[in-house]
C-alpha cells in the first residue's frame, strides 16, 4: 500500500557516507527531494562516513557495521531492516550494494541501480560482467550518471533496454565565479601562484601520486606553480601526505582536508585536474566548472560529455605520467588562456548540466518504478 498522498519511502543502500561523489549526490538529492512526496532513508553497509553530518535527514541512516569482505551476517541485517522499514523502492549504488539488496531484499521490492564510474580493468574480467548481468535482472532499472557511461555499459553486453542516463547536475546558484584574490586570501593560498588543484577522496584511481610526480617534473620550470589537494578518506590519503612531505617542492604543495563548503577552494584555483581514468561524470568537474574554472580531465566516461578541448577546458589522454606532464606543459604555455575557459565552462553547466534537471531525472525515476503516474 503507498504512504499517504502516494509518499514514496525510498532506501538508498551504500557502502557509507563517506567524502566521495557518488555519496555527496545521494545528500544532495535527499535534501532537495520535496519530503511531503518522498521519504529518504540511507543503509550504510560499513559505516557512516563524513557526509553524514551532511545528511539532511540523520534519523534516517542505519549503519550495519560490516566488516572487510563478504559478510553473511550483513545480508541478514539488511534484511531484517528492510522487512522493518519496508521501503517502497530500494535504490542501490555500485555492485557491491546491488549483491547485498539482491540477497537481501524481498521479491516484490522494486530496485533502482546506479552505476557511477566507468567499470575497471578488473569489472571487465568475464566473471565480473556475467555477475553483473544476472544481478541486473533483479533491477526494475539500471540508471547511469552520463550518457556516455550507459553507452559503454551498453558496449560491454549489458541490457540496453533498461539502461537509462540520469545525468549528473550542479547546483549553479550555490557554486559560483568569485574573486580568485579574495578566494585565496579566505582559504590562505598564496595570491601570486599558479594553482591546480585535484578534489576528491584518496583513492587508488584518483592518482594523487602521479599528479605529484609531474608537478616535481613542472615545478622547477614554472616557480610559480602550486598544487592543491581537497578532499579526505580513502586508503591512499596517509601515503599521498607522506610523498607529499618528502618532495624537494613540498612547501608548494598544499592539502585542504575535506571541505563541507568547497566553493572557495575551488574558486581558489587557475586549473581543476582529473587524472582519474574511470568516471562516470565527476561532481567536482561540475562544481569547478560552474565556479568559472577550467579542467583538465581525462578521456574517459563522463568527461568526453562535459568538457570540449580548448574550448571550455582541456579533454586529454592523460592515462600516463608523461602524458600528463605534457597536458599540463601546453596548458602552462598558455595559461592566459585559462580565465576565459573558465567562463565558457561555467556557461555550459548552466544550459546543459543543472541540478534541477538531474533531481527531476530521479523524482521520475521513482514514480515510474513505484508505478505512478501524477
Amino acid at each position: 500500500m503507498d504512504e499517504p498522498g502516494n509518499r514514496l519511502r525510498i532506501l538508498h543502500v551504500v557502502f557509507s557516507l563517506g567524502a566521495g561523489g557518488m555519496e555527496n549526490g545521494i545528500v544532495n538529492i535527499a535534501a532537495a527531494l520535496p519530503p511531503s512526496r518522498f521519504d529518504i532513508h540511507v543503509a550504510c553497509l560499513a559505516r557512516g562516513g563524513e557526509f553524514l553530518q551532511r545528511f539532511p535527514f540523520p534519523d534516517n541512516v542505519h549503519i550495519l557495521g560490516k566488516k572487510d569482505g563478504f559478510s553473511p551476517g550483513a545480508v541478514t541485517a539488511l534484511a531484517r531492516h528492510i522487512r522493518r522499514l519496508s521501503p517502497r523502492i530500494i535504490h542501490t549504488h555500485n555492485l557491491g550494494p546491488l549483491i547485498y539488496t539482491a540477497l537481501a531484499a524481498p521479491l516484490p521490492t522494486p530496485i533502482l541501480h546506479g552505476e557511477h564510474a566507468q567499470l575497471t580493468p578488473s569489472e571487465l574480467a568475464p566473471h565480473r560482467l556475467l555477475l553483473r548481468r544476472i544481478l541486473y535482472r533483479r533491477a526494475a532499472r539500471i540508471h547511469t550518471v552520463s550518457e556516455s557511461l550507459r553507452q559503454s555499459l551498453i558496449l560491454h553486453q549489458l541490457p540496453a533496454a533498461r539502461l537509462a542516463a540520469i545525468v549528473n547536475g550542479v547546483d549553479t546558484t550555490r557554486f559560483h565565479p568569485a574573486s580568485r584574490d579574495q578566494a585565496r586570501r579566505d582559504t590562505r593560498l598564496p595570491l601570486d601562484s599558479i594553482l591546480i588543484g585535484l578534489v576528491g577522496r584518496f583513492g587508488p584511481f584518483k592518482r594523487h601520486a602521479d599528479l605529484i610526480r609531474v608537478f616535481e617534473q613542472l615545478a622547477p620550470l614554472h616557480p610559480r606553480l602550486a598544487l592543491l589537494f581537497t578532499g579526505a578518506g580513502g586508503p591512499l590519503e596517509e601515503p599521498t601526505r607522506r610523498l607529499a612531505a618528502a618532495s624537494p617542492f613540498a612547501s608548494r604543495i598544499h592539502f585542504a582536508g575535506l571541505q563541507l563548503d568547497p566553493r572557495p577552494w575551488y574558486q581558489a584555483l587557475d586549473l581543476l585536474v582529473i587524472p582519474s581514468v574511470n568516471e562516470g561524470l565527476s561532481n567536482a568537474l561540475l562544481e569547478a566548472m560552474a565556479c568559472g574554472i577550467p579542467a583538465l580531465g581525462h578521456t574517459a566516461c563522463g568527461n568526453q560529455d562535459v568538457i570540449r578541448d580548448s574550448i571550455n577546458g582541456y579533454l586529454r589522454d592523460i592515462a600516463s605520467q608523461p602524458l600528463l606532464y605534457a597536458a599540463l606543459t601546453d596548458i602552462l604555455a598558455s595559461a592566459r588562456a585559462l580565465p576565459a575557459l573558465g567562463a565558457a565552462a561555467r556557461d555550459t553547466v548552466c544550459n546543459h548540466f543543472s541540478f534541477g534537471q538531474m533531481l527531476d531525472g530521479y523524482a521520475s525515476a521513482y514514480r515510474l518504478i513505484a508505478g505512478l503516474t501524477s
